[in-house]
């Protein structure tokens, strides 16, 4: 959005220790200027932080959603509107929305991984394929793909993370279409067995 070269605006009106108060920091933000970005970030991030992790129960996926959030503040700081609420109202509700969105992708990668898994483990493993479908959560699933060789974990994120096919991952990877099968069905036997020692 563009600004205007001499936006009109009231007068900062400082805290009780002197900062800016973050509704003018905010509006800094949206003409541009990093060093209002660099002391707004000090006060937010935190929060922002916090209250990710308290919806996302991960702490990594909690610093993704902060950094998102971080990035949304500095390129939409020019929506904010002063008359509408507090700039950490509109902060914390932008983090609020952005860390649900990332527990509900998660639980779709969770149950895409899942389902998959039923389909591919074979009729042996059908009795722990069902016990997977029941108790997998996703800290539980990226925990147990750092558990993987590289060339599996590449394929089985291509395949799931990714929705490619089993030919497309193939081709991606430059690899015969049986070694790509083999490479996603040996990820997923040893998904299986991590789960199930963790469990």
């Amino acid at each position: 959005m563009d600004l205007p070269s001499e936006p009109t605006r009231s007068p900062h009106v400082a805290e009780p220790d002197g900062e800016m108060r973050p509704e003018d920091l905010l509006l800094e933000v949206a003409r541009g200027s990093d060093a209002a970005f660099e002391q707004l970030y000090t006060r937010i991030a935190g929060p922002i932080f916090g209250l990710a992790l308290r919806v996302v129960r991960d702490h990594d996926l909690a610093q993704d959603v902060a950094q998102e959030v971080l990035g949304e503040v500095w390129r939409l700081a020019a929506r904010f509107d002063p008359a509408r609420g507090t700039a950490m109202g509109w902060i914390l509700t932008m983090a609020h929305r952005r860390a649900v969105d990332r527990v509900r992708r998660e639980e779709v990668r969770t149950a895409t991984i899942t389902k998959e898994a039923a389909t591919w483990v074979t009729t042996d493993h059908d009795v722990v394929v069902d016990q997977m479908e029941r108790q997998w959560d996703a800290a539980l699933v990226r925990r147990a793909l750092g558990t993987l060789t590289p060339t599996q974990r590449e394929a089985i994120e291509l395949a799931y993370y990714r929705g490619y096919t089993h030919q497309q991952v193939s081709t991606v990877l430059d690899i015969p279409l049986g070694t790509a099968k083999t490479r996603i069905r040996d990820g997923l036997i040893r998904l299986r067995d991590v789960v199930g020692v963790e469990k």
